[in-house]
């Protein structure tokens, strides 16, 4: 398979996923870990399984080939959150170094779930440098942002930029607030979504502002996402195609404001699957190949 990485915006043709099925294994499963994994309340399994083949059905419906992560007895419930253990750019997958202990197997299965489907892989991050996916955003196809923060380190950041090497022009480090602290679910994508080449939805009460203004240099419009939703993720928005949105349900105040700059929004039902893990469509994806 053929990778073109480099985007969070070009139309979504194949794509990376793992069913809530088969990641948070069964009822007594979740019961025993959703504390530990800091999740905001129990998830409902059940409820689980049926949010996710709606998501998936809804990922299908858009033009997307699924690739399906296999169960992983490595693994819990968390690698439900496919993004997180890897980076794409255009010459394949870079395996990740989890912030988050509890999620340092991922990478692994990660690499086993992509070999088979011959994703090349460029390398690793290793030894003390941390990184995760969900803190690696594409400005364009040449530029890139990276949160620093709990999950993601200055040596993770570094070898990041190593391996992506000549493939681009900058890559653009970001600090990321202290918010709810290290056990907290808090990403660059919490925070910032590119979902056409000149469109974002940003919180921007937590956005550095030189990271702001580099956006607005660069020609973005901001989708600014109101205080209230800022909780239920409506900061948190996967491209399907340039201005072709697809978010978690209940952020009505963001989705007129993406409509109202050009967008098409798609809403899934994420009680079970986003909400209470802290994970939305951008962390239930890991895009594979996008393209013209």
């Amino acid at each position: 398979m053929s990778a073109l990485g480099q985007s969070d915006v070009l139309p979504l043709r194949s794509v990376l996923l793992k069913h809530a099925r088969d990641a948070f294994g069964d009822q007594p499963t979740l019961d025993g870990t959703w504390e530990e994994l800091a999740y905001l309340a129990r998830p409902d399994f059940a409820g689980a399984v049926a949010e996710y083949e709606a998501f998936q059905k809804l990922l299908k419906g858009l033009g997307a080939e699924i690739h399906l992560a296999p169960v992983d007895p490595a693994t819990g419930p968390d690698s439900v959150y496919v993004r997180d253990a890897t980076v794409m750019c255009d010459r394949g997958a870079i395996l990740c170094n989890m912030g988050k202990p509890a999620r340092e197997t991922e990478p692994g299965a990660a690499e086993r779930s992509l070999r088979a489907i011959d994703v090349p892989i460029v390398g690793r991050i290793t030894g003390s440098g941390r990184l995760e996916g969900g803190d690696v955003a594409w400005i364009d196809e040449r530029n890139v942002a990276v949160g620093l923060g709990y999950r993601t380190n200055a040596e993770g950041v570094r070898q990041l930029r190593a391996l992506l090497g000549s493939g681009v022009d900058r890559v653009v480090p970001v600090p990321l607030p202290h918010w709810r602290g290290p056990d907290d679910v808090f990403h660059l994508m919490s925070m910032f979504s590119p979902v056409d080449r000149d469109l974002a939805v940003v919180y921007s009460p937590l956005l550095p502002v030189p990271f702001r203004q580099l956006l607005l240099k660069k020609g973005y419009e901001l989708v600014e996402v109101p205080h209230e939703e800022f909780e239920s993720m409506g900061c948190n928005v996967l491209a399907a195609g340039p201005r072709r949105c697809v978010a978690v349900d209940g952020n009505p105040v963001t989705r007129r404001r993406l409509e109202a700059a050009g967008a098409e929004v798609h809403t899934y039902r994420g009680r079970e699957i986003s909400t209470k893990g802290g994970g939305g469509p951008t962390c239930l994806t890991r895009p594979l190949v996008r393209s013209e």
